[in-house]
């Protein structure tokens, strides 16, 4: 079967962010109790700053919206500063009337983990399921901390972190060397995310054009995360110029 994954490619990393942020606000302005997905890291800065200024110059309330998060890092807790529950905090729920117990971060330090990654599956089920979920891609094809090797039925659980995903992570953005970046994660799995009823993934920069050439072109497996998004039936790679270079 062909690959059933939609491209949008715009010319700057601020369309995509525009793009984004202008679904998102559109989905919640139309069901003001949308299930929203989200990522962190470097890519998806752009599309929450945009959100914030969209939502609040259009008047559109997140006060209804339930928020999940793919991933956090296993070992600390959310008040770390490098956590992604500060991270969310800080690029997005701050600035948006969104309920904070209606958002839902995995906790990294949770005494039971399978507790924790069976609770957050029921929470989702419990919300009707995802409507829309944002996603980025890592340079070896990772969807959330779905690393190579994951299956496509997989769900949320604990996590080993690819030699490549830890080096990624200590670029200076949020940790400096490897060895301080947690080497477990607790993450959403790739059948938790092909759930959802919709798919936006973003790519920018050249250094993401081979990859995403992977995922959407190459075949589709277990190797390349990302791949297994080919089947989806709602899924859309919105990529900058550089990004789509390879396509």
């Amino acid at each position: 079967m062909a690959s059933r994954i939609k491209l949008l490619v715009l010319d700057t990393p601020e369309a995509v962010a525009q793009h984004v942020a202008g679904q998102f606000v559109s989905l919640v302005r139309d069901r003001p109790g949308a299930v929203l997905g989200l990522a962190t890291g470097s890519t998806p800065e752009r599309s929450y700053a945009e959100i914030v200024r969209l939502s609040k110059a259009e008047r559109v309330s997140f006060a209804g919206v339930h928020a999940f998060n793919l991933d956090e890092y296993h070992g600390i807790a959310c008040e770390h500063p490098q956590s992604y529950r500060t991270y969310m905090n800080r690029h997005l729920f701050d600035h948006l009337d969104v309920r904070p117990w209606n958002t839902y971060v995995l906790n990294g330090a949770a005494a039971d983990v399978d507790a924790e990654c069976a609770s957050f599956e029921a929470k989702i089920k419990a919300c009707g399921g995802i409507d829309l979920w944002l996603l980025g891609i890592g340079t070896n094809g990772h969807v959330a901390f779905n690393e190579p090797g994951s299956p496509a039925d997989s769900r949320t659980r604990k996590v080993a972190l690819a030699e490549s995903t830890l080096a990624s992570n200590a670029d200076g953005r949020f940790f400096k060397t490897p060895a301080e970046v947690p080497p477990h994660a607790l993450t959403a799995g790739v059948g938790t995310v092909l759930d959802a009823r919709r798919l936006l993934l973003v790519a920018i920069g050249a250094k993401k054009a081979e990859i995403v050439a992977k995922a959407v072109k190459g075949p589709k497996t277990p190797d390349v995360p990302a791949s297994l998004l080919q089947d989806h039936a709602d899924c859309t790679f919105v990529l900058d110029k550089a990004a789509a270079e390879r396509i």
